[in-house]
C-alpha cells in the first residue's frame, strides 16, 4: 500500500509538472495556472457553464454535450435557475446578456430590463407625507414592473442560438417537476419564512402544508411552475405573455392592487443596444450599456486607473484600496446624475467613458488624503461628446461567449407569487429614483434621469462584462449584489488584467467597495490591521455593518476564462453556497 501511495504521487505530480509547463508555454505574461496556488479554476477544453446553482450549470453543460453553443446553454441556465435558485433566478424579473459570436466576431447587448407598466408615474411611492413609501416601493405589486425574462431569453435563443426551445428547457421542466432540496435553497427560505409566509400563494409554493421548510435531500415539487415552463416551451414568449399565464398574472395584480395588465404584457420589447467598449492595458473591454450604469462606470474608472501604478501599490495594499475607493467615488456620484433609460434620457455615455474624462478624475486624487464624499459632486460639465441578482457567464467550443445577469432586484422580489403559474414577481420599480436625492433599498442615489415614467426601464447595476485579449475572447464575467455588483466586476478584471491572476484566485481574494454615500469602505475580511490604519490614516473610514465589524461578502461572481491554448477555465465564487462551475 505504501508502494502503491508512492507510486501514486510520482505520477501526480509528474502530470501537475506537465499540465504547469504546457499552459506555461502557451500563456503570453506569467502562468495563469500553477500548482502552487492557493486557489484552482475547474478546467475543461470544450466549453464551460458557470452559474450559482448545480442543476442549473448542469443543465447548460447538457445543451453544450448536445452540440449546442452557448446561447443555448446560457438559456437553458437562465430557465433552470428559475426553479432551482428561485431567489433571484426568475421567469417575473428581467436582465442583460452579453452576446459574443466568434464566426462574426460581433457583440451583442440584449436589454431585457423589465419596464413601467403604462399607470406607473413618477409620484407612484411618494405617500400624504411627501415622503417615499418604502413598503410600497419594495413589498407591494405595485413595486413589479413588466417582466422581460421569458422574452429576453427566448428571443435570445430564436437569434442566436441552435437548438429547438423544447429541448432548451427540457432541463427546467424535469426540475420543476421535481429535484432534491438543495443546502443552499433550504437555508434560504429558512431565512425568508416571514416574508414569503406573508403571501399566501407563496408560502404554498414553497412550503410544507404545515409550514415547515423542505429538508435537503427532500423532492421539492412545482408543478404549476412546470405547467408556465411547459407553455413558454411549446409556444414561445407568447405563452407567457399572452393566453392563461398572462390571464394569472393580471389575476394577481387585479387581487392585489398591482398595475400591470393585458396591454403591458402584449408591449413589453426586447431591446438589441450598441455595447460599451473600453480598453485597459492592451484588453479590449466590452460590457453592457444603459439602462445598465455598470458598463459605463466599469470602463469609466478603468480609464482613471490605467494611469496608476496598482501592480506597483500591491494588490489590496493602502494605496491600491485608497486609489480605487477614490475612482468609485467619482463613478457613483455621476451615476446619481447621468444615469437612466437612454430611451427617454440623453445618457453622455461617450463623454463618461472618454479617457479625457479618465484623466481628469485622476488628476482631483490626492494619493495621500480622502476626498471627504460631500465634497465630491457629479461632473458639473462633462467633455464634449461625439455624435439578491444572480450571473451565469458561457463559453463554448466554438469561442462563442455569453455572459448574463438577471434578477427580481431583492431575494424573492416583493415576495408575492403569481397563483396558478409557480413562479414570483420583481420589485424592481425600487430601482427608480421614487424622489431625486432619497436612497433606494442599496443606498443608491439618484435624480431626474431615473425618475419613474410609464414605459421606462430602471436604471440598474448589473454588468454583464466579455473581455478581450489580442483579438481573441478571453473572459465572461458578472456578479450579483446591487450596487456591489459595479465595484465587483472591477475588482475581478484587475486582478487578472493587472495582477495576472488565474480566474478562480481572481473571484476569490478578499474586496472592498465604496459607493460615494454613504462615506465608508465595505471591506470583506483579510485586510490586514496595517492597511487599515495606514487608510484611516489618509482619512479613509472603514465601516460596513450597522452592528460594526467586516460586512460578510461582496457580490458572487461567475466567470470564464479562455487561455491562449484554447484550456477553458470556470470560477464560481465561494463567497455564496451552491456555485458550481461545469465544464467537459
Amino acid at each position: 500500500m505504501k508502494f502503491l501511495n508512492k507510486i501514486s504521487l510520482v505520477t501526480a505530480t509528474a502530470l501537475m509538472a506537465v499540465l504547469t509547463v504546457s499552459i506555461t508555454a502557451t500563456a503570453q505574461t506569467q502562468p495563469l495556472l500553477t500548482y502552487d496556488s492557493l486557489y484552482h479554476p475547474t478546467l475543461a477544453k470544450n466549453g464551460m457553464v458557470v452559474s450559482q446553482e448545480y442543476h442549473a450549470s448542469e443543465a447548460g453543460l447538457e445543451m453544450l454535450k448536445a452540440g449546442g453553443n452557448a446561447v443555448d446553454a446560457a438559456v437553458a441556465t437562465g430557465f433552470a435557475l428559475a426553479v432551482t435558485h428561485p431567489q433571484a433566478g426568475n421567469l417575473g424579473g428581467g436582465g442583460f446578456m452579453m452576446v459574443y459570436l466568434k464566426d462574426q466576431d460581433k457583440t451583442i447587448a440584449i436589454d431585457y430590463r423589465e419596464m413601467a407598466p403604462a399607470k406607473a408615474h413618477r409620484n407612484l411611492f411618494i405617500g400624504p407625507d411627501g415622503k417615499v413609501d418604502k413598503q410600497m416601493a419594495f413589498f407591494s405589486l405595485k413595486a413589479s414592473g413588466i417582466p422581460g425574462t421569458v422574452k429576453g431569453l427566448v428571443e435570445a435563443l430564436q437569434a442566436y442560438g441552435t437548438l429547438p426551445l423544447a429541448q432548451v428547457m427540457a432541463p427546467a421542466v424535469r426540475l420543476a417537476e421535481g429535484f432534491p432540496m438543495t443546502w443552499a435553497l433550504q437555508d434560504s427560505l429558512t431565512r425568508a419564512q416571514d416574508r414569503l409566509k406573508g403571501d399566501a400563494v407563496s408560502s404554498q409554493y414553497f412550503y410544507k402544508a404545515d409550514g415547515s421548510v423542505y429538508e435537503a435531500g427532500e423532492v421539492f415539487r412545482q408543478p404549476d411552475l412546470a405547467k408556465t415552463l411547459k407553455a413558454i416551451a411549446a409556444n414561445g414568449a407568447a405563452g407567457f405573455y399572452e393566453g392563461w399565464v398572462a390571464d394569472k398574472i393580471i389575476a394577481t395584480m387585479q387581487a392585489g392592487d398591482g398595475l400591470i395588465d393585458q396591454d403591458d404584457l402584449k408591449a413589453y420589447r426586447v431591446k438589441y443596444r450598441a455595447p460599451i467598449e473600453g480598453s485597459f492595458r492592451g484588453y479590449k473591454i466590452v460590457t453592457m450599456p444603459p439602462p445598465s450604469s455598470g458598463g459605463v462606470h466599469i470602463v469609466q474608472m478603468l480609464n482613471v486607473l490605467e494611469g496608476l501604478d496598482l501592480k506597483g501599490f500591491g494588490h489590496n495594499s493602502a494605496e491600491y484600496v485608497h486609489s480605487l475607493t477614490e475612482t468609485m467615488k467619482y463613478a457613483y456620484a455621476d451615476r446619481s446624475k447621468y444615469l437612466g433609460d437612454p430611451d427617454f434620457y440623453d445618457v453622455p455615455v461617450g463623454a463618461l467613458t472618454s479617457k479625457s474624462y479618465g484623466a481628469d478624475i485622476r488628476a482631483k486624487i490626492n494619493m495621500d488624503k480622502a476626498m471627504p464624499s460631500s465634497e465630491i459632486f457629479p461632473a458639473a460639465k462633462l467633455p464634449e461628446e461625439s455624435n439578491d441578482t444572480t450571473h451565469f457567464s458561457v463559453v463554448d467550443r466554438f469561442g462563442n461567449m455569453v455572459a448574463n445577469t438577471y434578477t427580481l432586484n431583492f431575494t424573492y422580489g416583493n415576495g408575492k407569487s403569481v397563483a396558478g403559474a409557480g413562479f414570483l414577481l420583481n420589485n424592481e420599480m425600487d430601482d427608480f429614483s421614487a424622489k431625486p436625492g432619497t436612497p433606494n433599498a442599496f443606498g443608491l442615489l439618484g435624480g431626474e434621469a431615473n425618475a419613474i415614467e410609464a414605459g421606462k426601464r430602471p436604471l440598474s447595476s448589473m454588468t454583464p462584462t466579455l473581455v478581450f485579449r489580442d483579438g481573441q475572447p478571453f473572459m465572461a464575467t458578472g456578479s450579483p449584489g446591487g450596487s456591489r455588483i459595479i465595484t465587483t466586476v472591477l475588482q475581478v478584471i484587475l486582478n487578472v488584467a493587472e495582477f495576472d491572476m488565474n480566474m478562480q484566485a481572481a473571484t476569490s481574494v478578499p474586496r472592498f467597495h465604496h459607493q460615494w454615500f454613504p462615506d465608508r469602505i465595505f471591506v470583506e475580511a483579510g485586510f490586514s490591521v496595517d492597511t487599515r490604519r495606514a487608510l484611516a490614516a489618509k482619512g479613509q473610514t472603514i465601516n460596513s455593518e450597522p452592528t460594526g465589524g467586516d460586512i460578510k461578502v461582496l457580490g458572487a461572481a461567475q466567470s470564464v476564462m479562455i487561455l491562449p491554448s484554447g484550456m477553458i477555465h470556470g470560477a464560481s465564487d465561494p463567497r455564496r453556497p451552491g456555485a458550481h462551475a461545469a465544464g467537459y
